[in-house]
């Protein structure tokens, strides 16, 4: 079961410096997330609340062609949910929906006349540039709160094709209608991590979805990956209340809670936590890399219906050629303005230049031996 602390007063007490840090999270955000967290049942029912209020508003929103994004972190998702969310037909949760989620149309509602906060670069100081306004992964904390073991890297984390939640299932088909009603929009489009482990189940839910995967060569991959879970790790330390806004948010892949995805072989998962519980954070990040990026490829092979439906997109040939990749991804997904889109993101995209160098040759060897089977089914 996840294991979120509940709110300490003491932990609400930190110095000026802490609050010039990227990881420093307000008093008032860190109380409204625990009180959305601890009772999740209340917010559920208010999302219900919220439905049948807007009944009448809803009956007449589509939901067509969805869009997802997902694939391990640091493989480029970000960017394809700013790239696809900048289209003008196209709703998503925002940054300034935490933790109003479940009741998105009343929140939109109430902040609708609040200005954007002031653009800086996000917690991860990768020069992505971020405001109230921006795309944001917060689909994850409606699915906790319907499978509370989601995350939990002991049991098998999949929902398949033949998994049904009647529940769960109507309450996430209103809540994109509100999200498409609140921003007067045709598409729906949303980045999440986990939904690695969900696709099939996605895909029955909306046969007519369309699906992005990122993909990254392990190399570069695993040292960007290991560079940000030591970062989280020292901006948790420093600031106590960063740990608990990651975790009621549904974001476990860096810091003092990380954890693995579970795709339905336990063993593998075992081997990767006892790995990185011995330090060994390079053979820890290779294990996980070629697991999930092992499971996509082989589901991908045994659903060619579900494989028609997802555009790969390596990171490499979004760097290096954008305006190339940025039409393929967009006619993917069925959305027009791509010469709006491409204008906008073409030139602030180029490939990072402080990865492949920082890794030993034995640790390169490394992380070979353990994915050059399934980097090759990628193209790698």
């Amino acid at each position: 079961m996840e294991n979120i602390p509940a709110i300490s007063i003491r932990s609400t007490r930190q110095t000026m410096s802490d609050r010039k840090s990227p990881f420093y999270v307000p008093v008032p955000l860190h109380f409204l997330g625990w009180h959305v967290h601890q009772y999740r049942r209340l917010w559920i029912w208010l999302g219900h609340l919220e439905s049948k209020r807007l009944a009448e508003k809803l009956q007449e929103v589509p939901v067509t062609m969805p869009i997802y994004i997902t694939g391990l972190a640091r493989s480029g998702s970000t960017l394809l949910h700013e790239i696809v969310a900048s289209h003008t037909g196209v709703a998503t949760h925002r940054i300034k929906d935490y933790p109003m989620v479940f009741t998105p149309y009343w929140w939109r509602q109430a902040t609708a006349r609040l200005n954007p906060t002031q653009p800086r670069e996000r917690v991860h100081q990768d020069r992505i540039v971020i405001s109230s306004e921006s795309p944001e992964a917060l689909e994850e904390m409606l699915w906790m709160a319907f499978f509370p073991r989601s995350h939990d890297p002991a049991r098998d984390n999949r929902l398949t094709e033949g998994y049904r939640h009647s529940e769960f299932e109507r309450f996430y088909l209103s809540h994109l209608r509100k999200i498409l009603l609140a921003e007067q929009a045709e598409r729906y489009a949303a980045k999440a991590n986990y939904h690695v482990a969900r696709l099939t189940y996605l895909d029955r839910l909306f046969p007519d979805a369309r699906f992005l995967i990122p993909v990254r060569a392990p190399c570069t991959h695993i040292v960007s990956l290991m560079r940000q879970h030591h970062r989280f790790l020292k901006g948790q330390r420093n600031n106590s209340r960063a740990l608990a806004f990651m975790q009621r948010s549904g974001h476990f892949e860096f810091g003092n809670d990380r954890r693995p995805m579970n795709l339905g072989d336990t063993s593998r998962v075992r081997s990767i936590l006892r790995a990185w519980r011995r330090g060994e954070e390079v053979l820890g990040w290779a294990l996980y890399w070629d697991m999930v990026y092992d499971y996509l490829a082989h589901l991908l092979q045994s659903q060619p219906a579900l494989r028609k439906r997802v555009r790969v997109i390596p990171y490499e040939e979004l760097c290096a050629t954008p305006e190339k990749t940025f039409r393929a991804l967009l006619d993917h997904c069925g959305l027009s303005q791509i010469e709006q889109v491409v204008s906008k993101f073409e030139r602030t995209i180029r490939l990072p230049d402080y990865y492949e160098n920082s890794l030993t040759v034995a640790e390169q060897c490394l992380i070979k031996d353990v994915t050059t089977a399934t980097a090759r089914k990628w193209g790698y």
